[in-house]
C-alpha cells in the first residue's frame, strides 16, 4: 500500500494542466451502453475508477478499449449479454449502480448488486429505485441484488426527488430515454455532469427538454447511437488547485484547460480571501495573498458550494488569519480529516454538521492517514504548507480521483515522494 512523503514550506509556481472529469466520465460511460453502436470519449482522466468501472462493462460483454496513454476510450455496447453486475465489482465503487439504469434501459432486464451490499432501507439508493417505480419498472431485491424489469414501453410518469441527487438524476435518465413514453423527473441534479450526460443522451438521439434545470423532461426514442465526445475538464480537481494555491504566500498557478463557468461564484469566493484570480479563456491565473482572510462557506447543491471542497477549503481556513466555519448540508458526516489535520497542528472542532476553524495556525509534520478521497486531498494541502514532513497513508484514495497529482504538484515545485508502506 502506497504512502506520500511530503516536504512541505515550498511555494507552488508553475502550470497545472487540468484533467478531464471523473464525475462527467462515468455516466457517459453508461450512457454509451444504450447505443446500437460504438462510442468514442475522449479527454478521460487516468484514474482507478475509470479502470474499476472498465471492468464492470466488460463483464457485462461489451468491448472497452481504453488509450490511456492519449486518455481515449472506445465502448463498443453491441455485444452486450450478460445482464448482470457483481458485488465484487460493484462494491469498489458506488458510480458502478449506473448499470442498474443502463441495463434496463437498453435491455428491460437488470441485476445489479446494491452497493456495498446494503440491505433496502434509509439508504441512497432509495431514490434511484423508488424513482424507477415510479417509471413503471418493477424492481425487487433478491439477495443482496436489485432485480429490474421494463416492458417495451412504460406509460407517462413523474417523480420527485427527495433530496436532489446527482446519482438518482443519471440512473433515471438512463432507465428512462429508450422506454418511457413520457417521465418528467422534477427536482432534478443540475451538475454540469448531469448537464454533459443529457447532451451526450441527445446527441445519441434521445428526446429529453429542460436540460440544466431542475425538471428534466424524456420522451421515448426507438434507439439511439453511438458518438464520439469530449469530456469535460474536472472542477473539483481545478478547485483544488485553486485553493491549494491560495494557501501560501508567494504561490502563483496558471491552470490550463478549464472551464470557468462550471466553477459557480467560487471564484468570487476565493477572491473574498485576498486571493488574486483571473480568467480569460480556459486558463485560470491564480496568486495567493499576503494575508489570507477568513471566509466562511455552507455548501448546497449546485450551483451552491460543492460538498466535494469543503474539506480543502476547511484545510484552506487553517492558514487565515481569524475564526472561519465551514458548514455542509450534503453530507452531515463529512469530516473524518479533522482529526487527521489536528494531528498536523489544525484548531479544528465540529459540531454537528459544522466544522469551526481558528487560524492562522502553525502546521508540523506528521504521519496522517486517508480516510476518503475528498480527506486524502486536504492533508496533501495541509503538508505542502507544514514545516518538516508529513507522511499520508492510505493514498489509494486519491488515485481513485486524481490523475498524476503528485507529477502535477511536483511539476510547480512540491515535493512529494510516492512509497511503499511498508
Amino acid at each position: 500500500m502506497d504512502k506520500f512523503i511530503i516536504e512541505g514550506g515550498t511555494p507552488l509556481k508553475g502550470t497545472i494542466a487540468i484533467s478531464g472529469s471523473k464525475n462527467a466520465a462515468l455516466p457517459i460511460m453508461a450512457g454509451a451502453l444504450l447505443g446500437d453502436s460504438e462510442t468514442t470519449i475522449t479527454n478521460i482522466p487516468r484514474l482507478q475508477d475509470i479502470y474499476t468501472f472498465n471492468n464492470v462493462i466488460r463483464v457485462v460483454g461489451a468491448r472497452v478499449d481504453f488509450d490511456d496513454q492519449n486518455n481515449k476510450m472506445v465502448i463498443d455496447p453491441t455485444h452486450v449479454s450478460h445482464l448482470e453486475a457483481p458485488y465484487d465489482l460493484v462494491r469498489k465503487m458506488r458510480a458502478s449502480f449506473y448499470m442498474l439504469g443502463a441495463l434496463v434501459g437498453k435491455h428491460k432486464y437488470a441485476k445489479v448488486s446494491l452497493p456495498g451490499g446494503c440491505a433496502w432501507g434509509p439508504r441512497p439508493v432509495d431514490l434511484h429505485l423508488k424513482g424507477m417505480e415510479a417509471m413503471g419498472i418493477d424492481v425487487e431485491l433478491d439477495g443482496g441484488y436489485v432485480i429490474a424489469k421494463a416492458d417495451d414501453t412504460l406509460p407517462p410518469a413523474s417523480y420527485e426527488l427527495s433530496p436532489s441527487s446527482v446519482g438518482a438524476t443519471v440512473n433515471l435518465l438512463l432507465a428512462s430515454v429508450l422506454r418511457s413514453e413520457e417521465f418528467t423527473l422534477k427536482n432534478a441534479a443540475k451538475e454540469p455532469d448531469v448537464v454533459q450526460l443529457c447532451e451526450a443522451l441527445v446527441q445519441m438521439g434521445a428526446d429529453i427538454s429542460g436540460i440544466g434545470t431542475d425538471t428534466l423532461v424524456v420522451r421515448k426514442v426507438d434507439s439511439l447511437k453511438g458518438i464520439q465526445i469530449h469530456n469535460d475538464p474536472d472542477r473539483i480537481e481545478l478547485g483544488t488547485f485553486m485553493i491549494a494555491g491560495a494557501m501560501k504566500p508567494g504561490n502563483e498557478l496558471e491552470l490550463t484547460g478549464c472551464d470557468p463557468e462550471q466553477l459557480g461564484n467560487f471564484p468570487e469566493l476565493l477572491r473574498e480571501t485576498g486571493a488574486s484570480v483571473s480568467i480569460e479563456g480556459d486558463v485560470i491565473t491564480l496568486k495567493a495573498p499576503d494575508v489570507l482572510k477568513p471566509v466562511s462557506i455552507t455548501t448546497d447543491i449546485y450551483p451552491g458550494f460543492p460538498t466535494d471542497l469543503q474539506a480543502q477549503w476547511a484545510t484552506m481556513l487553517t492558514q487565515a488569519e481569524g475564526s472561519s466555519s465551514v458548514t455542509d448540508t450534503v453530507y452531515y458526516d463529512r469530516f473524518s480529516y479533522v482529526p487527521e489535520l489536528s494531528r498536523l497542528g489544525a484548531k479544528m472542532h465540529v459540531d454537528k454538521n459544522t466544522v469551526h476553524i481558528s487560524g492562522k495556525t502553525m502546521l508540523t509534520g506528521a504521519s496522517v492517514m486517508s480516510t476518503d478521497l475528498r480527506a486524502s486531498v486536504s492533508l496533501v494541502m495541509a503538508a505542502m504548507v507544514a514545516e518538516k514532513t508529513t507522511e499520508v497513508l492510505r493514498i489509494y484514495h486519491l488515485d481513485r480521483g486524481y490523475e498524476s497529482l503528485e507529477d502535477k504538484l511536483n511539476g510547480v515545485g512540491a515535493k512529494i515522494k510516492r512509497a511503499d508502506d511498508q
